[in-house]
């Protein structure tokens, strides 16, 4: 099985792209290329359309990785028009829940410039997010927390992506912050998010341009999940 060409990897921004379907079986849709991120990182899969050249509209109720390495499943709703290889597609994302997916992700990695400890998991959800992190010394106060990354998104920071190799990304093992999920490895070169002047750590999410466009958040509760682990709740401010 081929390759699909991960055309979020480059721009977070696309909203459609013309593909080519080619492959169909139980578990959902292969396309040639596609706007579409699969589920992983703790970021959810992207949801959207397919829309034939004669009319036909398949819903996409989520997106997954293949078996196959570099493989994504467009998984289609209950009861969707079928589709076969070879077919012409435009793939459509649900774009408003994309873009607060997109600001929430790049909010978590402000948390983690916040919190100093090791990220022993987490979740990027629509209008919310969490982080759990290992802290010794018990967690930081809630409003000291939704002050500092108002503070960030207020400033506005840039961000953007480079890319590293293996070996550069063995030498650095400070860049790793989570515990549960491992960088991938193995294609020789990770990719990095940064956050200027404030973040920089390996990440395949879709991230906003900028730390604006974050908008208003929250933290909006702390809960103790073991002796030393605290889940940090955050969402955005109505």
């Amino acid at each position: 099985m081929d390759k699909t060409g991960e055309l979020f990897r480059e721009d977070a921004y696309l909203k459609s792209c013309e593909a080519v379907v080619t492959a169909v079986d139980e578990k959902g849709i292969r396309l040639d290329r596609t706007v579409f991120y699969p589920t992983g990182g703790g970021q959810p899969g992207d949801i959207g359309r397919l829309r034939t050249a004669d009319g036909r509209i398949v819903e996409i109720r989520d997106t997954v990785k293949g078996a196959a390495p570099g493989e994504i499943v467009h998984v289609p709703a209950e009861g969707a028009p079928a589709v076969a290889a070879g077919t012409k597609v435009t793939a459509e994302l649900d774009w408003e829940r994309r873009h607060r997916l997109m600001r929430m992700h790049t909010c978590l990695h402000l948390l983690s410039s916040i919190v100093t400890g090791e990220v022993t998991g987490g979740q990027v959800s629509d209008g919310k997010g969490r982080l759990d992190f290992n802290l010794p010394d018990g967690a930081p106060d809630k409003d000291h927390i939704t002050a500092e990354l108002n503070r960030l998104v207020t400033e506005d920071h840039p961000t953007g992506t480079k890319w590293i190799t293996d070996e550069e990304m063995t030498a650095r093992p400070e860049l790793v912050r989570t515990m549960s999920v491992k960088p991938p490895m193995g294609a020789g070169r990770v990719r990095l998010l940064e956050i200027q002047d404030v973040d920089l750590q390996p990440c395949g999410g879709t991230h906003v341009a900028r730390t604006g466009e974050i908008g208003a958040v929250e933290c909006v509760k702390i809960e103790n999940k073991g002796k030393m682990n605290r889940r940090i709740n955050l969402a955005f401010k109505a």
